[in-house]
């Protein structure tokens, strides 16, 4: 995940600022989630419950991102589908039912841990939050086509202007 954010910086690096502050939070969020899950280099921690202050900042960076992608980055891609065609907003439309599924999924981890690790919630952490980032995996490759669709016809229309 973490190679796959650092491509997508060098891709499509400094051609939108919404963009570039998106992947910067997408990379946020996933040293967030290694630390939580104590994947390297955070492993020496694997064995052992993560604190409620971790788990609610890990929270707040997916909240953060979410939001980002919902209401600028997808925003900004509709928008360049009225404007360059609409293959884009076809791919785009097919591509929002499938980045939804892990919204959801994210939203109910958040509902769930946010605000407090409760014993009854404990036994299962470790399986939702893997099974988040999967899906969190998959979304970011869903929104590397997005990222890449929208930096195509803003480039495009950027230099023929």
């Amino acid at each position: 995940m973490y190679t796959r954010v650092q491509q997508a910086q060098q891709k499509y690096g400094g051609s939108l600022k919404a963009i570039d502050s998106w992947l910067q939070e997408r990379r946020e969020l996933i040293v967030s989630y290694c630390r939580l899950a104590g994947l390297p280099p955070f492993e020496k921690d694997r064995h052992t419950m993560p604190s409620q202050d971790k788990i609610k900042e890990f929270c707040q960076l997916l909240m953060d991102y979410l939001s980002a992608g919902h209401f600028e980055v997808y925003e900004q891609i509709v928008a360049q589908c009225a404007v360059n065609g609409t293959n884009s907003r076809k791919l785009a439309d097919s591509l929002y039912p499938k980045i939804a599924v892990s919204t959801d999924l994210a939203l109910e981890f958040n509902d769930k841990y946010a605000e407090h690790l409760s014993t009854r919630n404990s036994g299962s952490f470790d399986l939702e939050l893997s099974a988040l980032g999967q899906a969190m995996e998959e979304r970011f490759a869903l929104e590397d086509k997005l990222i890449d669709t929208l930096h195509a016809k803003h480039v495009s229309t950027t230099t023929t202007a």
